[in-house]
């Protein structure tokens, strides 16, 4: 055979769109066997026959067979008549019904997936190596940014979050080269640009714990209380056990858990008792018009001087707050050592002990004056009563009495109560990492 061998053959299956040689070259006096022979090989080189059978005679063709569509069927007889020297075809190729188990496309799609992982094989471990590298190179960077770079860093959450990116940018950077590696340069700048997309599109999915979370790291940045102060914040009063990267956790003075979102501290006002353990404490008094006013504010003062748990400095004041419809009232302001005493037990000394140093002094104590209208009127009746009235006996003179004692047993002495509180707090369960330095300052109460 000559230039005919070189022809070449599609060795793809006809889908309707592929058009069979217009000639097939074989000498130039093609003889009956050169015909027969030429065509069974193409018919069973295409593989798309079974058990193909090329008869010729005088140059008329007899194709015989069977195929799994028409087009097959069709392209072999184009292919017969146009081969040179063919007088005529008889197409006899039968088309055979598909198989319903025919397991040969599912064959020759593994094979297929086979070839392509055998010829990625090498891309495959190329790119395993560089993300194992950038892997242990995150490692290096969380561990350097971590211990060295930000250890004078007084944010434990900061230097945690700053680590974390930069070992994630690392690996960013590996997964980027082992794209361009493989050739997929546009996926390579897409992951690139989508990383921020999507850092944008989970924070807004995600607002009020992206809040929480900057909130969080701003509130171990600026540090307004430490673990262990005593603070009002949001209408709530307590020990703070731990601030977490979404909450911060307080021990009440009920000796409940709460759990505050820092967002909502961050934006509320807080009120530390424990930044400066000295506070003050005041209460209302009312005395009658004719008392002294002047010798009812000494009788106080002496009563603050005289307490233990009254500080000196700065100075208590008696001031007259207001004159009431039977009363003149007066402001008693006092200060104590939050970190020594507990001002709920104090105020209810310092309350007793004044009442006690008025009735003492014959310091009028009137009820608030109250005005009742009868409109039509009240019958009044005397009535004489025999003999004297009877001495209240000892049990009710000694149960007027005020006690002298600075605390009495009700008022349990007047020490803080933080101690008791926050040992609560360290055998309750606390949920979160902790990210405050532990206070060292005395507790409030």
């Amino acid at each position: 055979m000559d230039s005919s061998q070189n022809t070449p053959v599609s060795t793809k299956a006809p889908d309707g769109n592929t058009d069979a040689p217009d000639r097939v070259e074989i000498n130039p006096v093609a003889t009956d066997d050169e015909i027969r022979q030429r065509l069974t090989e193409i018919l069973q080189t295409t593989s798309w026959f079974g058990e193909p059978k090329v008869t010729v005679q005088k140059g008329i063709v007899r194709l015989n067979g069977t195929t799994e569509n028409d087009e097959s069927r069709q392209w072999a007889g184009d292919l017969a008549k146009n081969t040179e020297g063919v007088v005529a075809v008889v197409n006899q190729i039968e088309v055979a019904p598909t198989k319903v188990w025919n397991f040969d496309p599912a064959y020759q799609e593994l094979n297929d997936l086979v070839r392509g992982f055998v010829q990625l094989l090498p891309l495959i471990v190329v790119a395993v190596v560089v993300v194992f590298i950038s892997w242990i190179l995150a490692k290096l960077t969380i561990y350097a940014l971590r211990r060295r770079l930000l250890a004078g860093s007084g944010s434990q959450l900061l230097r945690e979050v700053s680590a974390r990116a930069g070992g994630i940018f690392v690996m960013l950077v590996g997964f980027y080269l082992v794209l361009r590696l493989a050739g997929l340069t546009q996926l390579a700048l897409t992951l690139v640009g989508g990383t921020g997309l999507i850092g944008l599109v989970l924070g807004i999915a995600f607002r009020d714990i992206t809040e929480n979370f900057l909130a969080s790291l701003f509130l171990s940045l600026q540090q307004p209380f430490r673990e262990g102060d005593l603070i009002e914040v949001a209408s709530a009063t307590g020990y703070v056990q731990r601030l977490t990267s979404r909450t911060t956790v307080l021990m009440t003075l009920d000796g409940n858990q709460l759990q505050v979102p820092n967002s909502t501290i961050f934006k509320s006002t807080i009120r530390n008792f424990t930044s400066n353990p000295n506070r003050r404490d005041d209460f209302i008094v009312g005395i009658g018009y004719e008392d002294s006013i002047p010798f009812a504010q000494e009788v106080a003062l002496k009563v603050l001087a005289d307490h233990p748990a009254v500080l000196s400095e700065p100075e208590p004041l008696v001031l007259v707050e207001n004159l009431g419809p039977s009363t003149v009232n007066l402001r008693v302001y006092f200060w104590l050592d939050g970190g020594k005493h507990s001002w709920l037990k104090v105020k209810s000394s310092v309350i007793r002990l004044v009442k006690r140093a008025f009735q003492d002094s014959e310091i009028s104590l009137p009820d608030e004056a109250r005005e009742v209208t009868f409109p039509q009127g009240v019958p009044v009746r005397m009535v004489e009563r025999e003999g004297t009235a009877e001495p209240a006996g000892p049990a009710l003179a000694e149960r007027a009495g005020e006690p002298e004692a600075v605390a009495t047993k009700a008022e349990a002495g007047l020490q803080s109560e933080a101690g008791e509180i926050q040992e609560q707090a360290r055998r309750s369960w606390t949920p979160g990492k902790n990210l405050l330095t532990p206070s060292s300052s005395g507790d409030t109460s």
